[in-house]
């Protein structure tokens, strides 16, 4: 079914950036234009998914241009999934931006360069050709090196450069990648590529082409060995900005996998085995890094690339159990690893420094926002019934249905670390006292009332969003089961897309 209104999440976040420009001192009104943005973004991409829901896959052939020979984007229950999870995180962070991020940054362009960053990530999520997946990668990668050099401190600027280097490496890759299956298959069009890859008679180059993809989605998802810029510079930048980097980036690599090789490239057992392999030394990298680290931001970094690995070995396995978990885990971990990183933030206004060990007393001082931080990391553990805990359970499932017992034991690793982890973390920031050498005056930033609250409003709001999700399971299955069915099931997605011309 042919739909104007799959642009409109891409073009919202375009224009609000283009607006912003005209206001570039006016840091006020740029602060009321990102919020107002995200908000109207949020309600077309509910729009947009309700769509879907009630008819089915809708796609749009940019200029009249029928597919496979024009650009088309596409929407279906996985992508407009994503898309709703981007702009609820989007708007937590704008209205975060707005009060935590000094008029310095915010005069480097800090909320224009946001939007295009989003923009970027719906445009990835909506297209239905490699090349411009590729294209909106790119918009991504610069945006977000813009974005983690404003201020142009030490840290950052060393932070930064790991990270371009790593993710021109794998832009390197993914277009090498896109290249061979051009030459090989003569079409861009995901769908048209489904179809034409099934004759091309020479199997090794697509399984070498395959090894491409993995290796240029892989480092922008940060997995083992190839997941060490995450740690090294998702701490540098300010909160909101690594907020945006924890909960969405490495998620778009993720995104890329299930589209790639649920379409084009269905996982033979080699990559079945090669994609498990990766996963539980990722998971098993993530938690012991996650286990030396004293600095919280360093602490979750680590916990992304653990919790990464979870959701690659569901992709190994390729079944529709272990998708469903993948998918589920993918909502869960938006929500909560984008509020894990505003929290730090938060905490970081509090006390004036993220090191654990100069850290204490925030239960005390502040009850109400510690108890609200406690549902946070109660769902990043996966504590029954919170959102965490369901999708553990598919991964499991399939895990012993497919006797993957050593991904089994890096599944438990991963789950006990995050628990011991987090466990201490609250001991050591919320639970334990202040310690006495650490003067009042350094820990203490005084906030005004307000600005705390405002502050507060966008945790609250992914809170509330990760409860929805872990005691409304019943709903997130049912749209879990539609997507996993979707990515097992190619065809309904290349109906849509190619219509008769499929034969």
């Amino acid at each position: 079914m042919i739909d104007n209104h799959i642009l409109a999440p891409i073009f919202i976040h375009l224009f609000t950036a283009i607006i912003q420009l005209m206001f570039w001192r006016k840091t006020v009104t740029q602060r009321f234009l990102s919020a107002g943005g995200s908000l109207v973004g949020l309600l077309v991409a509910i729009r947009l998914f309700q769509r879907v829901h009630e008819n089915g896959i809708l796609t749009l052939n940019a200029a009249n241009w029928d597919a496979p020979f024009g650009i088309v984007f596409v929407a279906d229950m996985l992508s407009v999934t994503l898309v709703l999870l981007t702009s609820i995180a989007a708007l937590a962070v704008s209205i975060f931006s707005s009060v935590s991020l000094s008029r310095p940054r915010m005069l480097y362009g800090y909320f224009p360069i946001f939007h295009f960053l989003i923009m970027g990530l719906n445009g990835a999520f909506l297209t239905g050709d490699i090349f411009n997946l590729y294209v909106y990668f790119e918009v991504i990668i610069i945006s977000s090196f813009v974005l983690m050099t404003l201020g142009g401190r030490k840290a950052q600027l060393e932070g930064a450069v790991k990270y371009m280097a790593m993710n021109i490496l794998a832009s390197m890759f993914f277009l090498t990648g896109i290249g061979i299956l051009y030459g090989i298959t003569g079409s861009l069009n995901l769908a048209d590529l489904a179809l034409k890859i099934q004759s091309v008679q020479n199997k090794t180059l697509v399984g070498i082409t395959s090894c491409f993809f993995i290796l240029g989605f892989g480092i922008k998802s940060a997995v083992f060995p190839l997941y060490y810029w995450l740690p090294s510079s998702y701490h540098t930048p300010p909160s909101a900005v690594a907020a945006t980097f924890g909960g969405l980036l490495t998620k778009v690599g993720i995104y890329a996998m299930l589209r790639v090789f649920s379409l084009i490239f269905i996982p033979d057992e080699f990559t079945r085995s090669l994609l498990l392999v990766i996963a539980t030394l990722t998971i098993i990298t993530g938690a012991f890094g996650a286990l030396i680290k004293t600095n919280v931001r360093r602490l979750f970094s680590y916990l992304i690339v653990c919790h990464i690995g979870f959701m690659v070995g569901g992709i190994a396995m390729f079944s529709k159990i272990a998708l469903m978990g993948v998918v589920f885990y993918l909502i869960h971990d938006i929500m909560v690893k984008t509020n894990m990183f505003l929290i730090a933030g938060l905490i970081r206004q509090l006390r004036g420094t993220l090191d654990m060990e100069k850290l204490g007393g925030l239960y005390r001082d502040y009850p109400k926002i510690s108890l609200g931080i406690a549902f946070v990391l109660f769902s990043l553990v996966g504590i029954p019934p919170l959102s965490g805990f369901w999708p553990k359970l598919f991964l499991f499932q399939e895990a012993f249905n497919q006797k993957h017992y050593v991904f089994i034991a890096a599944l438990i690793l991963g789950s006990f670390v995050t628990l011991y982890v987090i466990a201490n973390m609250w001991a050591q920031v919320f639970w334990k006292n202040s310690p006495a050498d650490y003067a009042i005056e350094d820990r203490f930033m005084p906030m005004p009332p307000y600005r705390k609250l405002l502050m507060f409003l966008p945790i609250a709001l992914l809170a509330g969003a990760t409860l929805f999700i872990g005691l409304n399971a019943e709903v997130i299955v049912k749209v879990t089961d539609t997507i996993s069915s979707q990515l097992m099931n190619n065809k309904p997605y290349i109906d849509a897309v190619l219509g008769n011309k499929m034969n």
